[in-house]
């Protein structure tokens, strides 16, 4: 009589999960795709039809920007089916002749939107904190003081400070010792 060798259920194969080939391993998890990535990824569809270029011609105008994606990726990335990385995300602003707060921000300073890492927020709140200089929120019995901590983190040369804040005028008096000794000046002090 004739015994069947035991077959062992979980085989380990080098270079393998445990128990499977490599064209049987667990699907990849899938990415979460949240309010910014939706954001991105509408302004992308938006920017392109608006230009009249499909996705090839999309993909052609990246390629000779040195950034690479293939016109099913495009799809895919206005589908929110693939994330776009930083690199991506400058190179698509560049093509398409954009500041890269226009794929990053609603189409609109009207209403409400959801923020990454904030959530609600205004529309107009989002596009002063990007083009404003500004903190995206301040406490309301604020000094200035947000606003001058904000501007202080913003390069030497572009930085502004509201001198009629007593926050503000210690910025703009440190800011002038600083240039006197050899750095570049801050920007026309602003609201």
């Amino acid at each position: 009589m004739k015994v069947a060798p035991r077959r062992q259920k979980w085989a380990v194969r080098p270079h393998t999960l445990a128990g499977m080939s490599d064209d049987k391993r667990a699907p990849r998890a899938h990415a979460q795709y949240g309010p910014t990535a939706q954001t991105v990824a509408a302004n992308i569809l938006r920017l392109r039809t608006a230009r009249s270029l499909s996705t090839y011609g999309l993909s052609r105008l990246l390629e000779g920007a040195g950034r690479t994606i293939a016109p099913s990726s495009i799809t895919k990335i206005e589908q929110c089916r693939r994330q776009v990385t930083v690199d991506e995300l400058m190179a698509l602003a560049v093509v398409l002749n954009v500041n890269p707060a226009m794929l990053l921000l609603p189409n609109t300073v009207q209403g409400d939107t959801e923020l990454t890492g904030a959530g609600q927020v205004t529309a107009a709140a989002a596009w002063d904190w990007f083009r404003k200089d500004m903190p995206l929120r301040t406490p309301p019995d604020d000094d200035g003081s947000a606003i001058v901590e904000f501007r202080l983190n913003l390069p030497r040369g572009i930085r502004k400070f509201n001198i009629t804040s007593p926050a503000g005028r210690r910025a703009a008096l440190e800011s002038d010792r600083e240039s006197l000794d050899g750095g570049e000046p801050d920007g026309p002090s602003v609201d």
